[in-house]
């Protein structure tokens, strides 16, 4: 058998398991404006329903080509293909009738050969929706208390991702408690601002801490750890190259998804400088350029508008366009960043998550940095959208309104792109004289060896301009119970004895290395931090609202290290540290009275 006609009985195979009407009922026939017909079962039932018909699909066209191609020139006329248009139908992504984009050679000779391709005329559900909700999140085992006898050292990567906040908050709006595994207290503690002090010297952050009591634990002890980035005014900010990503398959067509995506890029657009490129790749059966790199305001906003939803979801052969688009266009000194808007719902093409982080990772080195943003609900890949984005050197955020869309796209639009430390890695030391055990508070997914933290090798996460990062630990004093399950004595070691620094009253030593941007060795900060007596009502509101999020977190979890939490210590912590006027601490405020009686309802209070 040749190798053609081997590739086509491929074709078919696929387009069998992969065509518009795959998981659904075959008594229906997608229209061309999103609608459905009974499926005609014949040819004159097919003449019949002359206005259902629709040109042939990508893939249908693919089975031509292949078969019409001269098998001897088959690889020259490959790479004639790859710059010809796709398909005379339009790209998913377009509205029918819309200039079509310009293909990527990547899909257009992979969707002739493997008929990459859904409903080219209108709307069409995924798999995905049409099973049921198929959201998916990475399971989270709870940091544990080490005994600092056992281990004096805890070794994390910094993160700056707000998703999992945004996306509970989608949960307890529509009368839902979230999952626990949708819970990355971390994440929710740094969705919000903190008035850490700004940095004076030439590091490019400042670092802040502070101990009290525990609010869940009287009789342990919560340190808090703040990082605070150098500000930047926004005529500070370099010009910015940003390519947009973004998916147009079948499952964004709901309101919540590509129609708020529009509108988010609408609005950064308001703000675009002279200086600023803006360039739109997008992805679905097929992949294509839509928008080239411009500063014209209508003409970002007529290709915005012309964005349409349709077809299954190629995420690899997009992200690759995006990338060279963004290399081709590569500002020295800018800001250089794909941004990727999607549900995450990868279903054909390169879909192994493995193979799309080794892209990411692979493409980093460009320079250009991936940020991801998170759209819907159903089908939403949450585990897959925070990988992509802490292997591209970016930060991963999920848009729930368009008050999040403002608050990423706009507020946080401009100085947060700006990197000033990426590989951000902390490794806190704890004093055996002092402390018993330990637990850090969330970051159970990036946690790194302690070994790690010297290697400039090993990837961590990144600090933008104006970005802050806290960190908490609960810690239990010398002398009391520890907490931490008891680990047998060695055999062949006898304990070491403490070192004069042990005497000094610190409870630990916080280390810090990262790179500068642009960088590949790491620089070293470190600091003490002392013990204080200080009562919780004295603590700063920074203090106070930090451990009122991450008492929540642990709620929501139903964390077995919750100890007294409570939904009413969680509103009184918030309410008084929330003297400034913050519209975000004010909504975390009825966010909280919201899980309190979804959780009374839950156990029929």
């Amino acid at each position: 058998m040749s190798r053609r006609i081997l590739g086509v009985l491929q074709i078919a195979t696929l387009l069998l398991a992969t065509g518009p009407g795959c998981g659904k009922s075959s008594d229906v026939t997608a229209t061309r404006d999103g609608g459905t017909v009974p499926a005609p079962t014949d040819d004159a039932g097919r003449a019949r329903a002359g206005e259902a018909k629709s040109e042939p699909k990508l893939g249908e066209q693919a089975i031509v080509d292949a078969v019409s191609e001269p098998e001897p020139a088959a690889e020259e006329a490959d790479k004639r293909e790859a710059h010809k248009p796709i398909s005379a139908t339009p790209l998913a992504g377009l509205v029918p009738g819309s200039p079509p984009p310009h293909p990527s050679p990547l899909s257009a000779s992979k969707s002739k050969r493997a008929g990459w391709g859904g409903a080219m005329g209108g709307p069409a559900k995924d798999m995905g929706e049409a099973g049921g909700n198929t959201e998916a999140y990475d399971h989270i085992a709870e940091n544990e208390f080490i005994a600092v006898a056992d281990d004096a050292r805890s070794t994390f990567s910094i993160d700056v991702d707000t998703a999992s906040y945004s996306n509970i908050r989608r949960f307890l709006k529509d009368g839902q408690l979230p999952p626990a595994d949708a819970v990355r207290i971390e994440e929710l503690v740094n969705y919000f601002d903190y008035e850490y002090s700004a940095p004076t010297g030439k590091e490019p952050f400042s670092m802040t801490s502070e101990v009290s009591s525990c609010p869940w634990n009287d009789e342990n002890l919560l340190v808090h750890v703040g990082l605070q980035g150098v500000k930047m005014d926004m005529s500070e900010v370099p010009a910015r190259n940003l390519v947009f990503l973004l998916d147009v398959s079948g499952s964004m067509e709901s309101p919540d998804k590509l129609p708020l995506v529009r509108e988010g890029m609408a609005m950064l657009a308001e703000g675009m400088r002279k200086q600023d490129r803006i360039s739109i790749v997008v992805y679905a059966g097929a992949s294509g350029v839509v928008l080239e790199p411009t500063n014209d305001k209508a003409e970002i906003l007529a290709a915005i508008q012309r964005l349409q939803a349709g077809g299954s979801t190629n995420g690899g052969a997009g992200i690759e366009l995006a990338y060279k688009l963004a290399e081709q266009t590569f500002v020295k000194g800018g800001i250089n960043r794909v941004i990727l808007a999607t549900d995450g719902d990868f279903n054909v093409g390169t879909t192994s998550e493995g193979d799309l982080v080794r892209l990411i990772e692979d493409k980093r080195k460009s320079g250009v940095f991936l940020s991801v943003l998170g759209f819907g609900s159903g089908n939403l890949k949450d585990a897959t959208m925070e990988k992509l984005a802490d292997k591209g050197n970016g930060n991963y955020a999920y848009i729930d309104s368009m008050l999040e869309a403002k608050k990423v796209l706009v507020e946080e639009g401009g100085s947060t792109l700006v990197t000033i430390a990426k590989d951000v890695k902390i490794q806190v030391e704890f004093n055996p004289k002092e402390v018993a055990s330990y637990r850090l508070v969330g970051y159970e997914n990036r946690k790194l060896a302690h070994q790690d933290f010297n290697d400039d090798t090993k990837d961590a996460g990144e600090i933008g301009a104006g970005h802050s990062v806290t960190a908490l630990y609960e810690v239990v004093p010398a002398g009391a119970k520890s907490g931490a399950p008891a680990v047998d004595k060695l055999k062949y070691q006898e304990e070491k004895p403490l070192s004069s620094a042990a005497t000094s009253g610190e409870l630990m030593t916080v280390k810090i290395r990262y790179k500068k941007p642009d960088g590949d060795k790491s620089e070293l900060s470190s600091f003490s931090i002392t013990g204080d007596d200080r009562a919780l009502d004295k603590t700063t509101p920074d203090f106070r609202f930090a451990a009122a999020v991450a008492e929540f977190g642990m709620l929501l979890r139903d964390s077995k290290h919750k100890g007294d939490a409570s939904w009413a210590e969680v509103a009184e912590l918030a309410k008084g540290a929330s003297e400034r006027s913050d519209e975000h601490r004010a909504e975390f405020l009825t966010l909280v009275d919201t899980a309190k009686r979804l959780s009374n309802a839950k156990r029929g209070e």
